[in-house]
């Protein structure tokens, strides 16, 4: 009995490291490109719709309205969430993640992002410093993956 026990016990803990969580739309990460091949694959293009598998550097602590993945070149790019009908947890920085949408380069308003700067829980002198648009990466995920 302590035998089947511990096995089950052993077996629900395995099925839990190894789940994923699913927010928006669900959909299979099969085909998802990595963050270098979405910055070779847009090159030249207005936006493109794919999968993309990164790993999340910061979230918005607020609410998790928005998470920055990193790319290969050191920037990171924002991924924001479809209508805002979804958000992903707060604590999810460090882990890797799926996301299917649209990605596309995009200038983003001092307004904006001083209000990016303040859900991330910047300082006023930080938020002060931001003085100049940035034109950047950008992706709208209309579902993501946590693995």
């Amino acid at each position: 009995m302590k035998k089947l026990f511990f096995l089950a016990c052993f077996s629900l803990a395995i099925s839990k490291a190894n789940a994923q969580s699913f927010h928006g739309a669900k959909f299979d990460e099969k085909g998802a490109i990595s963050t270098q091949e979405l910055v070779s694959q847009i090159d030249g293009k207005d936006s493109l719709v794919t999968k993309v598998q990164g790993t999340v550097e910061s979230v918005c602590k607020e609410r998790g309205c928005w998470m920055k993945v990193k790319l290969n070149d050191g920037q990171s790019m924002r991924v924001t969430f479809k209508d805002y009908g979804f958000f992903v947890p707060k604590d999810i920085t460090g882990k890797n993640v799926v996301f299917e949408g649209i990605a596309k380069v995009k200038t983003t308003s001092v307004k904006q992002l001083k209000h990016y700067a303040k859900d991330a829980g910047k300082s006023k002198e930080e938020i002060a410093k931001i003085t100049e648009p940035e034109k950047a990466l950008a992706f709208v995920a209309d579902g993501v993956i946590i693995k």
